[in-house]
C-alpha cells in the first residue's frame, strides 16, 4: 500500500496598489530566471527568486529604454546585493531596492514580497 503525502503550496504574493496579490507558487520560480506579472492596474512587475528561496519584485520597465524587459535580465550579486542586469543596455538594478547600481540617479519601483502557505508559513 502506497501512502501519498500532501505538501502545501507556498504562494508568492506582491504588495501592489490594492494590497497583497497572489502571483504564483514559489516552486514555479527558478533561481536566476525572472518572470513578468501583470498587476490589476496594468503595471508589469519582474519577479525573481534567489537560491535561498527569497523572492523579489521590481518594476519590469527598463527606465533607460522604456521596454518591459527586466524580467528577462541576467541575475547576479555584488557586495551581497542581488541584482538583475537589463538584457538591453546591461544596467544593473538592485532587486531589494530597485536602485540602479550603475547610475544612482535612476531607479525602478521595488515591491514588497511575501510567501504564504507551506509548512509553518
Amino acid at each position: 500500500m502506497t501512502t501519498a503525502v500532501a505538501t502545501a503550496t507556498v504562494t508568492v504574493e506582491i504588495h501592489g496598489p490594492d494590497g497583497w496579490l497572489a502571483v504564483c507558487a514559489l516552486d514555479d520560480l527558478i533561481p536566476g530566471r525572472g518572470v513578468a506579472a501583470l498587476l490589476p492596474d496594468g503595471t508589469q512587475v519582474a519577479l525573481f527568486v534567489d537560491r535561498g528561496g527569497r523572492a523579489y519584485a521590481i518594476g519590469n520597465r527598463d527606465p533607460f529604454t522604456g521596454a518591459q524587459v527586466l524580467s528577462r535580465g541576467l541575475t547576479g550579486s555584488v557586495a551581497d546585493r542581488p541584482f538583475v542586469a537589463s538584457p538591453l543596455l546591461k544596467q544593473r538594478f538592485d532587486l531589494a531596492t530597485g536602485d540602479c547600481l550603475d547610475d544612482p540617479s535612476v531607479s525602478v519601483p521595488a515591491y514588497r514580497v511575501r510567501t504564504q502557505g507551506g509548512d509553518g508559513a
